[in-house]
C-alpha cells in the first residue's frame, strides 16, 4: 500500500523559499530560481533574476518599473489560475498593493493558499482581498501580536488634515513606502476631499503613474522640487520614501511637520527613532484582529506562520484548537510598511 501523501509533498520551506516540487517552482523565492510564481512587486517578495515568472500582469508591470524589462527571461501573466504540471496555482486578490494576489497551490487532494501580504481594510488603489479557501493556510504575522489593533484609515487621514489647518503656515512632509502606501495615502485624502495639488519626490514619480495608467485617481501631483520658492510649500501635503528623510532632501523644507504612514506608528518607540512628530497608523498588512478573523472565516486545518510575530500566532491557534507551525523563512523584511 502505498503512504498517503502529505502536504509537504505539495509545497515545503527550502532554503530559497516555498518550493512545489510537482509543478517545480517557487513561490516568492528570496533568491533567483528557474521558476517563480510571485505574489506581489514589493523587493522581499519580488526579486529579479528568476527564470520564468508567473504573477498578475500589474505586478509584472511594477517588477519591470523597478528592475527594468529585462528582469526575468519569460514573463507569464495570471489573471485567476494556471495549470503547471498536474498543480493548478489560483491567483485571488490579498488586498494589499496593487497586483497584489495570494496564491493557492491545489494538487486535487490538498489545497495550500500561500497569503503573501494580505490586508482586509479598505485600500482604493487595489483590488480588495477575498478569501481564498484551503486546507492549509500560510499566513504572514508582520503584525501577529494582540497589541496591534489598528485605528481605520479615514480617522488618521482625518488626522493629517485636521494638524495641516492647525498649522497652515507649516508643510505637512509625510513618508511613505514608494510602492502602494504612497499611492494609497494620496488616494484616501482625495476620498476625504483634499482636492489640492500634492507634491511627490521623483522616486514616487513612475509608480504614481503607473497607478494612474491602471485607473487609480490620485488627482494633481507635482514634484516636490527644492529649488522652489519654499513659501510655496506652506499649508501642502509632501510625500516622500522613507529614504528620503534620511537624506538632505527632507532638510530643505522650512519647518516641516515630520509625518511617517505605516502600521509600526502604534509603536511609540518607532516614531520616535524617525524624529517622527506625526504618526499616522496606516498599515497595509493585517492587524491581529483582521489575522485571527481571517484563520476563523477560513478555517483551514493547518495554519502555516511565517515572516513575522510567528511563535504568538502559533500559540493562538493552538489554543483554538488549529493545528499550526512556524515556517521560518528569512529574507523577508518591512519594506510594505
Amino acid at each position: 500500500m502505498a503512504s498517503p501523501r502529505l502536504p509537504e509533498d505539495l509545497l515545503h520551506p527550502r532554503p530559497d523559499g516555498l518550493y512545489c516540487p510537482a509543478g517545480d517552482f517557487y513561490i516568492d523565492p528570496v533568491r533567483p530560481v528557474s521558476r517563480a510564481m510571485i505574489t506581489h512587486g514589493h523587493a522581499d517578495h519580488a526579486r529579479a533574476g528568476h527564470g520564468t515568472v508567473w504573477a498578475t500582469p500589474q505586478t509584472l508591470d511594477i517588477m519591470a518599473i523597478r528592475y527594468g524589462e529585462a528582469f526575468c527571461g519569460t514573463r507569464v501573466p495570471v489573471e485567476d489560475r494556471i495549470s503547471v504540471d498536474g498543480t493548478t496555482a489560483t491567483f485571488t486578490p490579498a488586498g494589499h498593493v496593487l497586483g497584489s494576489c495570494q496564491i493557492t497551490v491545489d494538487d486535487g487532494d490538498t489545497a495550500i493558499t500561500v497569503s503573501g501580504d494580505y490586508a482586509r481594510v479598505h485600500n482604493p488603489a487595489c483590488a480588495p482581498f477575498q478569501l481564498a479557501p484551503c486546507d492549509i493556510f500560510v499566513t504572514e504575522a508582520t503584525f501577529g501580536l494582540p497589541v496591534f489593533n489598528h485605528p481605520s484609515p479615514r480617522s488618521e487621514i482625518e488626522k493629517l488634515l485636521r494638524s495641516i489647518a492647525a498649522q497652515p503656515d507649516r508643510c505637512h512632509l509625510v513618508g511613505a513606502y514608494a510602492l502602494g502606501k504612497a499611492q494609497r495615502v494620496i488616494a484616501l485624502l482625495r476620498q476625504a476631499g483634499w482636492d489640492q495639488p500634492i507634491y511627490i519626490h521623483g522616486a514616487l514619480q513612475q509608480l504614481c503613474d503607473y497607478h494612474i495608467e491602471q485607473g487609480i485617481d490620485l488627482g494633481e501631483l507635482r514634484p516636490a522640487a527644492t529649488n522652489k520658492d519654499k513659501t510655496a510649500f506652506k499649508g501642502q501635503i509632501i510625500l516622500g520614501p522613507p529614504s528620503a528623510f534620511a537624506a538632505t532632501w527632507a532638510q530643505r523644507f522650512p519647518d516641516p511637520v515630520i509625518c511617517f504612514a505605516s502600521g509600526w506608528m502604534q509603536v511609540r518607540a518607532r516614531a520616535r527613532q524617525r524624529g517622527v512628530e506625526l504618526p499616522l497608523i496606516l498599515s497595509d498588512h493585517v492587524d491581529w484582529p483582521d489575522l485571527t478573523k481571517t484563520i476563523r472565516d477560513l478555517a483551514p486545518q493547518q495554519v502555516w506562520v511565517t515572516h513575522g510575530r510567528e511563535d504568538a500566532l502559533v500559540r493562538w491557534c493552538e489554543l483554538n484548537q488549529i493545528k499550526a507551525r512556524p515556517l521560518r523563512l528569512v529574507g523577508y523584511e518591512e519594506e510594505a510598511d
